[in-house]
């Protein structure tokens, strides 16, 4: 079994595709409607055909009450894996990514996060070599 689709709600997607590939760097994989429905999709240019990450509209009352709850309590809707989360952070920061958290030394790991504009927080994780 394997991880080929996950996803986060976004407020906008036009927004969060410009974020997700203009800040983060991701690249666009999806993108066809259907009426009013869209599916749209990213993924890393590290591994084009690797998972993708589903940006979907949150037209969903209880979607967008979790989403508001998460964001508020400061925990990540998503975490994505750095090989450098220092060099993560300048280069987002240059593109205009505002953090909440700038890069910090935590168990088994250093983490960043930051406010994806779209109504999530996300967390950028460098596991530790054991």
């Amino acid at each position: 079994m394997k991880i080929k689709l996950t996803g986060v709600y976004v407020d906008d997607q036009e927004k969060a595709l410009r974020f997700y590939t203009e800040v983060l760097g991701f690249t666009k994989k999806a993108d066809f409607s259907q009426g009013p429905y869209r599916w749209l999709t990213v993924a890393s240019p590290d591994e084009p055909d690797g998972a993708q990450l589903q940006l979907a509209l949150n037209d969903n009352p209880a979607a967008k009450a979790y989403q508001q709850a998460l964001f508020q309590q400061g925990t990540p809707a998503a975490m994505f894996s750095s090989d450098d989360v220092q060099a993560d952070y300048q280069r987002m920061k240059a593109r205009g990514a505002q953090f909440t958290l700038p890069p910090a030394d935590v168990t088994g790991s250093r983490i960043a996060k930051l406010n994806d504009t779209c109504g999530n927080l996300i967390q950028i994780t460098q596991l530790t070599k054991w």
